[in-house]
């Protein structure tokens, strides 16, 4: 930086951007992207084609986590990064603060996703929604965030423009709440290495989780999208914002009312009934202020819509905001009770997913790259064709499989809750599960087309951004420009607001990075404080049952290697009180039967039945041989198998420490058994191992993982005496809780 002095406007400072490091982050959401897409095609194949899962380290169950957080934190986390780093130098005309915390924030983030491919195929995983990497990654991603936290801010500090434009409102929200909720939901003591327990369990795991994992799509996938929209959009139509009244409302309105609405994805379970209706009412107040910030981007577009044939990146930005006004009616209709009890656990939650993912978020990503490649790499892109083939096929595939997903999801719900004219279920037990999965087998195909054809869009556009760069000049110098001296910060220079009055007073607010940041902490903080701490407070919101016992040391590692083999993507556990599900399942799960859930296993797909109530439903036998060959004992399963667990030996030799570290959680276990652990779990494995000699079954079995699994599945909903199904107070038909189901 230097400066040079202007007789007649002061003095001007020459200023040169970090452009190195932004087009780092390009290419590294490029080849995320693909990696990201490339996983989630393998696991749809999956779905249909159980041979598909290739042995051990390729299951559904462990591949499932790495396309989540390969296309979120992977691909989305560089592209929001990209669009930060570039748009805030411009912004606030100055350089970022050290070009040393921005390669450290790139490394370090490549660097967390390299582990996050190595560890989650191993198995190594917390199994939470959006937050399955183990505490020493955790770790990292929390430092690897502050540094980026401190690079933003100290650059704000330093800014050349008094006021903070609309996009940089919403990096602030995300930079200080995405801080807040990894921190709080990755709260664990570890075991090992590779391996820990939450302090939360049962329901207030559940909550935390959900608080965590409905703000993580919030905060990581919705508003710094929206900095992103606030900035490129106009730059590409080459309009001004809409309306400035209506971002600050979009904005206020939009960090305060979101946090609150995570408790809408835990309707029915075991959680009390006035948290998930708090979350409810906040979710559908929440359709509003997301509608508003979709009308102020497609508003900005006014006159320049002739420009939609010829300018691909203004395509990809309209398709992009009409998803994201698409899926924040969708997200709040959801959250209405008796349509979730339809939605919940079946493919309408992933159509709906996958819609706003791939159309909001990758078409939001795209059109930015598509807008920054050429200025970046400071030449002509490759092809105009390639680009609205990408566009077209990208459409076309996003909406194939949405429209799969809705047709699959529905049907689930329709047919797993469908009674007779004689009131009896019409698809009872397992072989009623299975004949509901046959019956949407061909939309899963078409999820598949659809897949295939936005990975293929990607590919062309990956394609079409190489041989652009191909054509680039060899040295790409940081781009200079000229700025005023920020004579603003003197105090004869400062702005007088004396007078104004009404909206113009947010002004003053942008003024004040600082005081902006921690008002926009304080309304997160609101929300949450207040939705989760009575949860913490209030012993009679999670009443104790007697008869429930912490799990012996068998099954806890059993409960160990249901986590590590991702089964809970497939499987819930968490029978609801409606009527089909009792009468499906058995009785539904009460508050109190998880406080020994460290984590809680709930679960948020049904692509097998609920293993909540397995226990004792089945002899051992069956659960190897299921295990081992899934069409053994059920024909038309579409489960992989899982044959390493019958020649694989039980490694206990932690389980002395798990133990302890679960007692100084809360769990009773006293001395002698925390002492005496690999020994009481060797002599129970030895008694099943007999038991399934005596079923007819294969010797050898007591030092095997299976066997461990078996004595999981089996203890799982034993501690709560099965009931004979009643007739509900409702009338025949009505799949909603009575009185006598209420929480």
């Amino acid at each position: 930086m230097s400066a040079e002095h202007d007789g007649a406007a002061g003095a001007v400072e020459h200023v040169k951007y970090n452009d190195a490091v932004v087009r780092a982050f390009v290419l590294a959401t490029l080849i995320w992207g693909i990696v990201g897409m490339l996983v989630g095609v393998i696991i749809a194949l999956q779905m249909v084609v159980p041979e598909a899962n290739l042995g051990q380290y390729l299951t559904f169950g462990r591949l499932r986590p790495l396309h989540t957080n390969a296309v979120i934190f992977a691909f989305a986390g560089n592209a929001i990064f990209a669009a930060i780093y570039h748009s805030t130098q411009r912004l606030v005309k100055t350089r970022m603060y050290s070009d040393g915390m921005g390669w450290f924030h790139f490394w370090g983030w490549q660097g967390i996703i390299v582990s996050a491919a190595i560890t989650l195929p191993m198995g190594l995983t917390q199994t939470k929604e959006y937050a399955e990497l183990e505490w020493p990654i955790a770790i990292a991603i929390a430092v690897v965030w502050v540094v980026f936290a401190i690079n933003f801010f100290m650059t704000l500090k330093h800014r050349r423009e008094k006021h903070l434009y609309v996009a940089i409102w919403f990096y602030i929200a995300t930079i200080v709440t995405v801080a807040v909720l990894h921190i709080v939901n990755n709260l664990v003591l570890p075991v090992g290495l590779f391996k820990s327990y939450p302090i939360y369990s049962g329901v207030q795991d559940a909550m935390i989780q959900w608080w965590y994992g409905h703000n993580a799509v919030a905060f990581f996938l919705t508003t710094p999208f929206l900095g992103l929209m606030y900035y490129y959009l106009p730059k590409a139509a080459n309009r001004p914002v809409f309306s400035y009244r209506l971002s600050i409302v979009h904005f206020w309105s939009l960090v305060f009312i979101y946090i609150w609405a995570g408790p809408h994805h835990l309707h029915y379970t075991s959680v009390p009934e006035w948290a998930a209706t708090l979350g409810m009412v906040f979710s559908l107040m929440l359709w509003m202020p997301s509608w508003g910030g979709m009308v102020n981007g497609l508003l900005t577009l006014r006159g320049a819509w002739h420009k939609l044939r010829t300018d691909p990146v203004l395509k990809f930005f309209v398709v992009g905001i009409t998803f994201y006004g698409m899926a924040t009616f969708e997200g709040p209709m959801l959250s209405i009770k008796s349509v979730n009890a339809l939605s919940h656990y079946t493919d309408w939650t992933i159509g709906h997913v996958h819609a706003a993912a791939l159309g909001w978020n990758g078409f939001m990503a795209f059109g930015m790259m598509y807008w920054l490649v050429p200025r970046l790499w400071k030449t002509k892109l490759y092809s105009m064709k390639l680009a609205n083939v990408h566009f077209w096929m990208g459409t076309v595939g996003i909406l194939v499989y949405a429209l799969a997903m809705y047709s699959s999801g529905i049907s689930q719900g329709l047919m797993w809750r469908a009674f007779d004219e004689t009131g009896r279920l019409v698809y009872p037990g397992s072989e009623g599960f299975v004949e509901t999965m046959m019956a949407i087998v061909p939309m899963y195909w078409l999820r598949l087309v659809g897949g295939l054809l936005y990975f293929a869009s990607v590919l062309i556009g990956g394609y079409n951004f190489v041989m652009t760069l191909r054509s680039a000049p060899k040295e790409l110098p940081d781009p200079e420009v000229k700025v005023r001296k920020p004579l603003w910060r003197q105090k004869a220079q400062r702005e007088d607001m004396s007078g104004v009055k009404g909206w113009a007073r947010h002004r003053l607010l942008e003024g004040w990075p600082l005081v902006f940041t921690v008002l926009t902490t304080i309304a997160i903080l609101i929300g949450s404080v207040l939705g989760i701490a009575p949860l913490f407070l209030m012993k009679s919101a999670i009443p104790q049952i007697e008869s429930v016992q912490p799990y012996t040391p068998l099954e806890l590692h059993g409960r160990d290697l249901y986590i590590r083999e991702g089964c809970v993507s497939c499987h819930s556990q968490q029978v609801r009180p409606l009527r089909a599900e009792v009468e499906r399942y058995g009785e539904y799960h009460k508050p109190g039967e998880g406080v020994y859930e460290f984590p809680f296993l709930w679960g948020s797909k049904r692509t097998g039945p609920d293993l909540g109530r397995v226990g004792g439903q089945y002899n051992h036998l069956w659960h190897v041989r299921h295990m081992e060959d899934p069409r053994s004992t059920t024909p038309r399963s579409l489960m992989p198998p899982y044959p390493w667990l019958l020649r694989q030996e039980m490694n206990l030799r932690t389980l002395e420490t798990r133990l302890r570290v679960l007692s100084r959680l809360g769990v009773p276990y006293d001395t002698e058994t925390i002492e005496n652990a690999e020994a009481i779990a060797r002599e129970q494995a030895r008694q099943i191992a007999e038991e399934i000699v005596d079923q007819g079954g294969p010797q050898g079995l007591e030092d095997r993982e299976i066997v461990a699994l078996v004595a999981y599945l089996q203890r799982l909903g034993t501690d709560i005496a099965p009931r004979a199904p009643e007739a509900p107070a409702e009338e025949a038909g009505d799949d909603t809780p009575g009185e006598e189901d209420s929480q």
